[in-house]
């Protein structure tokens, strides 16, 4: 299939109910092998969108693929990457082998000038792990977006705000990240089994939690208006970043539910969200 007419399929897709759109807070790629409260939870996550409408496409912004530029997998097949060291073989032979999405993706790259295809990634942990158990027959495309490491919160945000057409095109967008993730402050209590989070990563959680609350989403793009906690919970952008394209995909009058809310280990939030 040439692009010419990837094209014409794209814009083909009738239009559909809206999709909801996710936040899920990762956490450890373990996360696919277990069953805990957090991925008993987005199973019930699964179940409720399936029952609702099952998805033609899924899209994930994955903090795992940063980019220079913004880019989308045009991948027929794409490939189960295993981005991390030091975990059981059983986690390294987990595939999951979803077909990918590349009209989709098309259709993507026509909707945002800035966007480019890419054949060179598949699906990291950030977005395998998650749709484990999401969607564990892997009968749903899925096709990934890069983040653009260049590009300022601000950008970020407007750029997710263009992908709204898909949600009507039966395309479920999925935030895949950390709201509070700091691993160098975690790993003592990894290391040691305590679960116990550190009070600036309960501050900082529970400081996002209450802008979402309040629908006052931009200042969410500068993380030091939650004082000392901010730095100490985003060292890095990367896993936050996926929030602001969930957060940028909400209609005005959209409900947004926190399904599942917890802090561990430290520095760890495993917050997910479900819009509309």
């Amino acid at each position: 299939m040439n692009l010419q007419d990837l094209h014409t399929v794209a814009t083909s897709f009738k239009k559909s109910e809206k999709m909801p759109v996710l936040f899920i807070g990762h956490g450890s790629p373990m996360n696919a092998l277990e069953d805990n409260a957090f991925t008993r939870r987005i199973k019930k996550l699964g179940e409720d969108i399936r029952q609702r409408q099952k998805p033609n496409a899924i899209l994930v912004v994955s903090a795992h693929w940063l980019t220079r530029g913004s880019f989308v997998t045009m991948n027929e097949r794409p490939e189960t990457i295993h981005d991390f060291g030091g975990f059981p073989a059983e986690l390294f032979a987990m595939q999951y082998p979803a077909p990918g999405a590349p009209a989709y993706a098309q259709q993507v790259i026509d909707m945002v000038p800035d966007l480019h295809g890419s054949d060179e990634w598949g699906l990291d942990h950030g977005t395998w792990t998650v749709l484990h158990h999401l969607f564990p027959a892997a009968d749903v495309p899925v096709f990934q977006l890069s983040l653009d490491f260049y590009k300022t919160p601000e950008q970020h945000f407007a750029l997710a705000a263009q992908l709204q057409k898909l949600r009507e095109r039966g395309v479920l967008i999925i935030g895949s990240g950390n709201v509070v993730h700091n691993l160098r402050q975690s790993m003592p209590k990894l290391m040691a089994g305590d679960a116990t989070p550190y009070d600036w990563a309960t501050e900082f959680d529970e400081w996002v939690k209450t802008r979402i609350d309040q629908r006052d989403f931009r200042s969410l793009f500068d993380v030091q208006k939650a004082g000392a906690s901010g730095p100490l919970a985003v060292p890095t952008p990367d896993h936050y970043w996926p929030l602001l394209y969930t957060l940028a995909l909400a209609d005005k009058d959209e409900p947004i539910t926190h399904a599942f809310e917890e802090v561990s280990f430290g520095g760890l939030s495993m917050r997910t969200l479900a819009v509309g």
